[in-house]
C-alpha cells in the first residue's frame, strides 16, 4: 500500500516544534507533521484519510472557523480545543488552535491549522521571559562589574603602600582586613564575567564523564552522610561542546543542592541522584529537536523556597544564608552556550533539576 501523498513544502512543516495540519474543504486532511502524529499518537496515514473536525473533543470551534473562511470573513481564526489522543483512553489535550488560510480557489482553497499544547504556549512565555532577562543581567552585571573593578584595584592598591608605611600592630590588622574584603570582591568580579570572558573550547564530550567527575568532586567535599546515585542510560552518544563549562555547570547545582541539604546530612541520609536519558521531540526556545540529551539532578532536601522559586536562576538570588547566589546563573548560562536550558520543578522532600541539551 501506498504511503500517503506528501504536499509540496511539508519538509518546512516536519521542522516546526507547533503541531500542523494543511486542511482542504470541510477540514479534509492533505497532511500533517510529525509534531501532530506524536501528540495524537496516530500515524499520518490514518490521520490524513478523514477530518480535522473528528480530532476534536467538540468540534464547534473548528467548524464555525472554516465556515468563517469560506465565506472569507475573516484572515485567522484563533481558538481554544481539546485534541482526542489514542490510545481510548488517553486524556484529551488542551491546546490553542490557530487557523489561516494560505491558498483560494474554487473549492475552497487550503488551509493551515497550527497548534500547540497551552501548557507548551505558557512555558515557552516563560522561557523567553527569562532569556529576555538573562540578557538584560548579563549585560548589567558586565557593566557593574566593570565599575566595581576599577576603583577596587586603586583601594587594594592604596591598602598595600598603607601597609608597608604603618609599624606592626592594630592598624595594620585593618589593611589586612581590607586587602581581604578586597580580594573577595575581585573573586565575585571575577565570577560574573567568567561567561562573558571565557570563549567556548568545544570537543567530544562524554556527559557521564562529566557527571563522575562532578560526583567525585562533591563527596570529596562531603564525604559523611551524603550519597550520590548514578542512574545513567548507557546509550546516550557523545556530543560536541565544551566538556569544562559543562562540568562548572553540574558542578554549581550538584554542589548548591548539597548545601541545601545540609540537615539531612547530619542525619545521615542525604540522597542526590544524577540521572541520564535522551528525550525525543524537544521543543526548546521555539525550535523542535529531534533528540536531546536529559540530565536530572535530584535531591531529598527541604525544597527551593517559595519565595524566590521564579527567581533562582537570576544572579545573587540565593536561598541559602552565606550564599552568593551565582551558581545556578553560571549554570544557566553554560548550558545555554550549548543550545540548551535549565530548568527546576522543586517541592519539599524532591527538588530537580533537569539540563537539556540539544543533539544535532
Amino acid at each position: 500500500m501506498n504511503a500517503a501523498p506528501r504536499m509540496p513544502g511539508h519538509e518546512a512543516f516536519e521542522q516546526l516544534a507547533t503541531m500542523v495540519a494543511l486542511l482542504g474543504a470541510q477540514g479534509a486532511c492533505l497532511e500533517v507533521n510529525a509534531a501532530l502524529e506524536n501528540a495524537v499518537g496516530q500515524a499520518r496515514r490514518a490521520l490524513t484519510r478523514g477530518t480535522a473536525l473528528a480530532w476534536f473533543a467538540d468540534a464547534a470551534p473548528l467548524t464555525d472557523a472554516l465556515e468563517r473562511a469560506a465565506r472569507g470573513a475573516a484572515v485567522t481564526s484563533r481558538f481554544e480545543a481539546r485534541l482526542r489522543r489514542q490510545p481510548p483512553g488517553t486524556p484529551e489535550l488542551p491546546v490553542l488552535a490557530t487557523l489561516s488560510p494560505i491558498e483560494r480557489g474554487a473549492a475552497g482553497g487550503r488551509l493551515l491549522l497550527e497548534m500547540i499544547e497551552l501548557e507548551q504556549q505558557a512555558r515557552l512565555e516563560r522561557e523567553e521571559r527569562a532569556q529576555g532577562l538573562v540578557q538584560a543581567n548579563r549585560e548589567l552585571l558586565r557593566n557593574l562589574a566593570h565599575e566595581i573593578g576599577n576603583p577596587l584595584g586603586g583601594i587594594r592598591g592604596a591598602a598595600q603602600l598603607l601597609a608597608l608605611e604603618l609599624p606592626p600592630g592594630e592598624l595594620a590588622e585593618y589593611t589586612t582586613v581590607i586587602l581581604r574584603e578586597a580580594d573577595r570582591l575581585q573573586a565575585m568580579v571575577d565570577a560574573l564575567l567568567a561567561p562573558q570572558r571565557r570563549a567556548p573550547v568545544l570537543g567530544e564530550v562524554n556527559l557521564h564523564e562529566v557527571c563522575e567527575q562532578v560526583r567525585a568532586l562533591v563527596l570529596a567535599e562531603f564525604a559523611r552522610g551524603l550519597e550520590v546515585r548514578r542512574d545513567y542510560d548507557a546509550s546516550l552518544p557523545e556530543f560536541r561542546g565544551d566538556r569544562e563549562l559543562l562540568v562548572q555547570a553540574l558542578l554549581n547545582i550538584v554542589r548548591n543542592a548539597a548545601q541545601a541539604l545540609a540537615a539531612r546530612i547530619a542525619a545521615g541520609d542525604a540522597c542526590i541522584v544524577l540521572r541520564t536519558r535522551v528525550a525525543r521531540q524537544v521543543t526548546l526556545g521555539r525550535r523542535r529537536h529531534r533528540l536531546a540529551l536529559q540530565l536530572q539532578v535530584e535531591d531529598n532536601g527541604p525544597g527551593v523556597p517559595e519565595a524566590i522559586r521564579e527567581r533562582i536562576f537570576q544572579p545573587l538570588v540565593s536561598g541559602r544564608e552565606g550564599g552568593s547566589g551565582l551558581g545556578l546563573a553560571l549554570a544557566q548560562a553554560c548550558v545555554q552556550q550549548h543550545g540548551g536550558t535549565v530548568a527546576c520543578d522543586s517541592e519539599p522532600g524532591r527538588t530537580r533539576f533537569e539540563l537539556l541539551i540539544p543533539l544535532p
